[in-house]
């Protein structure tokens, strides 16, 4: 595997009048993430002209971290089983610094 950081820049277009819950759950996710071994950051942040975006910026050490992450059970439950319903659209970008 690559050794090279990673990072993630998610944009996710949540569907109207599910924002709030979105956020409830994705600050779960969040403190989950900073627990990982090899997490450098997990940021949520919230479009200023649109509530119903929200933006994440992850960083990993490693393409391993990335992965383990994404195949966590907390991932699983609460991005692929709770949080993905309630979005209209995602879009992720993954990254490597140059």
């Amino acid at each position: 595997m690559n050794d090279k950081r990673i990072y993630v820049f998610a944009k996710w277009q949540v569907k109207d009048g599910q924002a709030d819950k979105v956020i409830f759950l994705l600050k779960r996710v969040a403190q989950k993430s900073w627990e990982e071994e090899g997490n450098l950051c997990y940021k949520i942040n919230r479009c200023s002209t649109d509530d119903n975006t929200i933006i994440l910026f992850e960083g990993y050490s490693n393409e391993a971290s990335q992965k383990r992450h994404q195949e966590s059970p907390y991932f699983r439950q609460l991005v692929l089983g709770r949080i993905l319903p309630l979005l209209e659209k995602r879009e992720v970008i993954m990254t490597t610094p140059i």
